[in-house]
This record gives C-alpha cells, structure tokens and sequence, in this order.
C-alpha cells in the first residue's frame, strides 16, 4: 500500500484564509500608523512656526506700546510681520472655506522658513501655512490650507487626540 504524502486541499484553503486574515490586519494597522504619524508631523510643523510667531508678536506688542494710534499699530505690524518675519498678507490665498482670511492673518513664505531655520517645512499652492496675529492677547493661532480630517488650525488638531 502507498502512502499519501501532501498537503491536503483543506489544509491548503485554511492556510491561505489565515494568511489572508493577517494580511488584512497589517493593512488596517498600517494605514492607523501613518496616519497617525502624518497627523503628529503637521501638529509638530504647526507648533515649531507657533513658537516662532509668538516671538514676533511679543516683540510687536512690546513695539506698540500702551494705548497705540491705528496709524502706528499698523505701522508696527508692517515693519514687524512683513519686514523682520518676512511674511505676506494672506489676502489672495486660497484657502477652504473654514478658514476666513482676516486683516490679521499672515502666509508664511519659504524666505520666512528659511529665516527662522525651517526650511525642510514645505509649502505650495496646496499646502500653506497662515498665521492670524491677536496683538492685544499677544496669541497667534496657525493654520495649513491642506489640514487633516477636515481640520485646519493648530487648536482644532490639538483638539482630535
């Protein structure tokens, strides 16, 4: 008598669904994991340009005073966030409609990243980065035109862990 030697097609078939099964859990893991890291390096982005808008806007405050004219608040901003900071009036980007463009609100610039040491940071048409200045609370609130989840600014981020 000969003997069987093999692998049976049942065992083949339960092999093949097991493998299967994992394979599609390292999928789903996978996807959670780069989102999750493509979510903490915009958050970790936006925070490094917050940190740098604040110096400015504690040095704007410091500049106008107490009790500023229009005039020469104005011409502080200007000489601090378009002249120092070297950024640009956010006024003709494009951005989502959450986001509302306001007098207070700057474009960060490659020459601005490059000047205050980010320059691996990208921006394009596509993927900008705004700062909305609140002199009289001394607060900047930053936000990326490409956002996450449907999110833009540095609050609502913080806001989804």
């Amino acid at each position: 008598m000969k003997k069987n030697k093999g692998i049976t097609l049942v065992s083949l078939m339960v092999t093949v669904i097991v493998l299967l099964i994992i394979a599609s859990i390292t999928v789903y893991t996978g996807k959670e994991v780069i989102k999750k890291a493509q979510l903490e390096e915009l958050r970790t982005n936006m925070l490094m340009i917050q940190a740098k808008a604040k110096e400015y806007v504690e040095l704007a405050n410091f500049k106008i005073g107490i009790n500023p004219t229009a005039e020469k608040k104005a011409a502080v901003r200007q000489e601090i966030y378009e002249g120092e900071a070297k950024l640009q009036k956010a006024e003709g980007t494009t951005v989502p409609v959450s986001i509302t463009i306001t007098e207070d609100m700057y474009k960060v610039t490659e020459e601005t990243l490059k000047q205050w040491g980010l320059e691996k940071l990208e921006t394009n048409e596509r993927n900008t980065y705004l700062i909305n200045f609140d002199d009289t609370n001394a607060t900047v609130e930053i936000y990326n035109t490409k956002g996450i989840n449907g999110k833009y600014s540095l609050t609502e981020i913080d806001a989804m862990e």
